[in-house]
């Protein structure tokens, strides 16, 4: 399961909590996961270029305390590694690589924030900050940045979301033409160009996390759509709003392909029949893709829509995520499933989950990998 700290999503429940509070909370969701049979746990550790461990180079996340860069008293990843694989729990540590704030106002980060000390690194997009991904020395930082978890902490897998160049907004550039001017003479395009920086942030940390630490895993969670069919005849037959490809340049088949990956969580959340992204045509496509590459394939799942009243009625189907499971069975790449998100896998709003795991978690397996 997902554990999210961005915003407070799932952990911790409030910020300002004691450090008590904090670790007795995180315990909890670790034990929700053992008693639900599942066998991983992916806590995100950096939500807005801050982190959730004593980094030398960002602050401390403000998702902690409710202010960004005070010590919270305690190690939450430290502790998060430690309890986590003392319930035969993998810890994968998710990071978000350009994020910066959910707010576009530089003077509202810490004193001390890179994104402060740099201004020129950071631009705004759609009522938030973020590091330009254009600029070779972003790329360089953020990866220090996440690897020092890596080399300081036992953790199972480094994990990625599905932020890379920002979502599109409606009417607003994102503002990166000086820095095409400077760097993207070779390209016949921005999108090119864009794809290309993306593609070196992915691979660059490949191959420096394999450096560091050969045992660790490398997972991507993408947006489940990379090309619709009609853009591309090797795309899903699917006609979704977002193409991961020409809409975030982040070309996730081709990182399946040259191996840069350990493993892609595609985040297939929609239901069974909806006809702009079908769940059953998006699995095979995904099983297709990762077929005699050695890339593994968990399909990220929408628990959180299970019950929701806004969506349509499929998800009002407690057997809906369940019929999910059940139809990977049929392709060999699936090995496994990730759910959105660690507070929904405790409240299983309308027995969704305990669904899924009366009929496919009758024992807990081994970790992934």
């Amino acid at each position: 399961m997902w554990l999210a700290t961005v915003a407070n999503i799932d952990w911790p429940s409030r910020p300002g909590l004691t450090a008590a509070q904090q670790r007795s909370e995180l315990l909890v969701h670790l034990d929700t996961a053992a008693e639900r049979r599942l066998n991983a746990v992916v806590l995100q550790v950096r939500p807005t270029a801050d982190a959730l461990w004593p980094s030398p180079y960002e602050p401390w996340a403000e998702c902690l305390t409710g202010t960004q860069g005070r010590d919270p008293g305690w190690d939450p990843l430290g502790t998060a590694v430690a309890e986590a694989h003392a319930r035969d729990l993998q810890l994968h540590a998710w990071f978000n690589p350009y994020r910066v704030a959910n707010h576009t106002d530089p003077a509202r980060l810490t004193a001390s924030h890179p994104a402060r000390r740099h201004p020129e690194w950071v631009l705004p997009y759609g009522g938030k900050l973020y590091y330009d991904p254009g600029l070779p020395e972003v790329r360089r930082f953020v990866q220090d940045a996440m690897l020092d978890a890596v080399r300081r902490y036992d953790i199972d897998a480094v994990h990625w979301d599905d932020y890379f160049y920002p979502y599109p907004v409606a009417g607003q550039a994102f503002a990166d033409d000086e820095t095409y001017a400077r760097h993207g003479g070779d390209f016949p395009d921005k999108a090119s160009w864009r794809r290309h920086n993306t593609d070196l942030l992915v691979s660059e940390m490949s191959a420096r996390i394999k450096a560091a630490k050969p045992d660790v895993a490398f997972g991507v969670s993408p947006f489940g759509v990379w090309r619709n069919r009609a853009t591309d005849p090797e795309g899903s037959n699917t006609n979704a709003g977002v193409q991961t490809y020409d809409d975030l340049y982040a070309d996730t088949r081709k990182w399946v392909r040259e191996g840069w990956l350990d493993h892609v969580v595609p985040q297939l959340y929609w239901h069974i029949g909806l006809p702009a992204a079908d769940y059953a045509e998006l699995l095979p496509w995904w099983d297709e893709t990762v077929r005699g590459t050695g890339v593994g394939l968990y399909v990220g799942e929408a628990l959180h829509k299970a019950g929701d009243p806004a969506q349509p009625a499929a998800w009002q189907d407690p057997g809906e995520l369940s019929r999910h499971l059940e139809l990977a069975k049929g392709y060999a790449g699936v090995g496994g499933h990730c759910f959105f998100s660690a507070k929904e896998v405790a409240r299983d709003r309308i027995g969704a989950m305990a669904a899924v795991v009366a009929d496919h978690y009758p024992t807990r397996v081994r970790p992934p990998g």
